[in-house]
């Protein structure tokens, strides 16, 4: 099956860009609309390139939609998209289901292809918006059932729970949930984060005290609708934004 990549072009800056990767959340059983492109072209207005990635989602199982997303990053750093991408300044960015899939991602989790399996797939940077994490605490049963079926083991739980595959090498990471999330609790992003600062990795945290699940940009959220320009300015002392 072809990867479902689309790219939103940089509006901001020449030469070779730095590119994220968007991954629209769903549970891993469809895929949010408006996490996706309207993401990108924000994006593409702070001077990145935007990627969507359409992953694999149930009835396709693991590790499917994370093999979409590694070789997504591949063909994104090496310029196969047909942009000018800077190779040293690859992100992602996940929303709720698309979270979880951007932290294992993001952790190295494997797929069991080498020809995946390097490091030239782990971003460079990692964006985090009321993710799922943990597959062990305070589980969103309904993405593990899509991701992996009835009765996965305990083993493959705990790999796939991103907050225990943290390393001093896993990218830095903006992460943003609120405290009222009734479907993923805020549980998830302080787990990863506090994995993060336990690792010494460089993390920002925004919890916004009220907001429903699946917010996407949040324009109608007061508190929530704050966290494009606080990720916008995380992105820009990176060095990722456009002057």
């Amino acid at each position: 099956m072809a990867l479902q990549l689309t790219a939103v072009p940089s509006r901001a800056g020449s030469g070779d860009r730095p590119a994220v990767l968007v991954l629209p959340g769903g549970g891993y059983g469809r895929q949010a609309d408006h996490e996706a492109e309207p993401v990108a072209e924000w994006l593409a207005g702070l001077g990145i390139h935007g990627f969507v990635l359409r992953y694999r989602v149930a009835p396709d199982r693991h590790p499917a939609p994370l093999e979409d997303a590694k070789e997504a990053m591949l063909q994104i750093r090496s310029g196969a998209q047909g942009l000018a991408v800077d190779p040293r300044r690859v992100g992602v960015l996940g929303f709720s289901a698309g979270g979880h899939l951007a932290a294992t991602l993001s952790t190295a989790v494997a797929t069991g292809s080498t020809r995946l399996d390097v490091p030239e797939a782990i971003p460079d940077l990692t964006v985090l918006c009321y993710p799922v994490v943990s597959y062990t605490h305070a589980v969103h049963q309904g993405s593990v059932d899509n991701l992996l079926g009835q009765s996965p083991s305990e083993a493959l739980l705990a790999e796939l729970s991103a907050e225990l595959q943290v390393t001093p090498e896993t990218p830095p990471a903006f992460v943003w949930h609120t405290a009222d999330d009734a479907a993923v609790p805020v549980s998830h992003s302080l787990g990863y984060t506090s994995a993060l600062y336990n690792a010494g990795v460089p993390a920002e945290l925004h919890v916004f005290p009220e907001g429903r699940h699946g917010l996407g940009l949040a324009e109608e959220q007061p508190g929530a609708d704050l966290w494009p320009a606080l990720c916008a300015g995380w992105l820009e002392r990176a060095g990722w934004t456009a002057p």
